[in-house]
């Protein structure tokens, strides 16, 4: 007998307002389900405080400690239930476990066009209004015009998967309309065509950049400006691997800066490593650090044994808690560019609400973002995804100084990792 449906995901308020919610999953496990529900989670603006996980290979048991972020609006908990039940296999029929884990066939990528009057800060407010749409923003170029308009172009694809509606993609519109008001000139949302495509490659970035922003060793010197004198200080994470206490799995300690991707961080390398979490406990935060306990085993069943395994992930684990996403301030001809980029899971998904995060930063710095584009470019090892701004000259802040670039980059940071 399967677990009833209620019973899959369930979420349980906080006894007063500053406790967090709790939500439990028990369903069939699968490889990669605890980062495809940490994505999830992450989409709403939710941040995961504390995280059991337990699974023995057919079933698993996890739970999540959640807060809202401050930032965002009232979270729709019952979507948040249908789209956690969604990343669930079925347990209401009998369960395959020995099924190959396809990947589902990507979904649809739709064209938003929405002509705006260009004013500041109001390149965030829509995608706000999207996000909190459940659209997932996959590119975006924003191009402003002589008469004080600008054009966006939001290529998108719906976590509701109803785009195929006319009734979905009109009240998308209507919705964006009605909250921008004046503002909002025309809209329009249709299957992307040929156009998406053409912003696939990215070969526009100057080597020596190129070379800097993507370095598996991040350098504080150049366009990737040094961290604040608070944050320069925080302890760097630590990974021990033990395989002694266990007679079955390898124990990873982890002592580390906390942040609010941080346990889908962990869960994405898992994923992309092939590593099959069996029991973790991601504690909660004690002056501003994380201490995460992880039972793991490689795909074969086996302990990670082999030396040059266990440097490769511990190495990986480092960089990304480290330094989850890069940051870079370049000179573009006469013009500021502010460049951000993060790593692509192996299944080719792009990091949640980074667009979100890095337009509410500069909102709060009163920058205007003269056109911004998303894009993704290929190292020797990886795949990234590039968030590229044009930054407004008559902004506030001058950004020829060394004081307002370094500002910038690090109330990026701070705004990304949840400071």
């Amino acid at each position: 007998m399967g677990v009833p449906l209620d019973d899959v995901v369930v979420i349980q308020p906080g006894k007063n307002s500053d406790e967090p919610c709790v939500v439990t999953v028990n369903c069939p496990d699968k490889a990669g389900l605890g980062c495809d529900l940490c994505r999830i989670i992450l989409e709403f603006g939710l941040r995961i405080t504390r995280a059991d996980v337990s699974t023995d290979g057919r079933w698993c048991y996890i739970i999540f400690w959640v807060v809202p972020d401050p930032r965002s609006r009232c979270v729709n908990w019952e979507s948040l239930k249908n789209r956690l039940l969604s990343s669930c296999p079925s347990c209401l029929f009998s369960y395959d476990f020995s099924q190959n884990s396809s990947s589902p066939s990507p979904p649809p990528i739709y064209l938003l066009k929405v002509w705006v009057v260009d004013l500041k800060g109001l390149l965030h407010d829509i995608t706000e209004i999207l996000c909190n749409l459940e659209l997932s923003i996959q590119r975006v170029k924003v191009m402003p015009t002589p008469d004080g308009r600008a054009l966006d172009l939001f290529f998108v694809t719906d976590c509701m998967e109803l785009l195929h509606t006319k009734k979905r993609r009109d009240d998308i519109c209507d919705s964006l309309m009605t909250a921008l008001g004046e503002f909002c000139i025309s809209c329009e949302l249709q299957l992307a065509g040929p156009e998406y495509e053409s912003l696939q490659g990215f070969s526009s970035l100057p080597s020596i950049v190129a070379e800097e922003l993507f370095s598996p060793e991040l350098s504080d010197k150049g366009s990737l400006h040094p961290l604040s004198p608070d944050m320069s200080t925080l302890k760097k994470p630590s990974v021990v691997v033990d395989n002694l206490l266990s007679p079955a799995h390898t124990l990873l300690q982890i002592k580390c800066v906390d942040q609010k991707c941080l346990c889908y961080d962990i869960m994405r390398i898992s994923k992309d490593y092939n590593i099959k979490v069996a029991y973790g406990r991601f504690s909660s935060s004690e002056k501003g650090l994380q201490n995460i306990d992880l039972f793991v085993q490689q795909k074969d069943g086996k302990k990670i044994i082999d030396a040059e395994s266990q440097a490769a992930l511990c190495s990986c684990l480092k960089e990304e808690m480290l330094h989850p996403l890069r940051v870079s301030i370049v000179d573009r001809g006469p013009d500021t560019e502010l460049l951000v980029a993060n790593p692509v899971e192996v299944s080719g998904k792009g990091r949640p609400r980074v667009f979100y995060d890095v337009t509410s930063a500069l909102k709060a710095l009163g920058i205007i973002i003269f056109s911004a584009e998303v894009v993704r470019h290929t190292t020797e090892k990886r795949e990234w995804e590039v968030y590229r701004f044009l930054l407004d000259e008559s902004c506030e802040l001058p950004l020829a100084s060394s004081k307002a670039r370094s500002q910038i980059v690090d109330k990026v940071r701070r705004t990304f990792m949840g400071w």
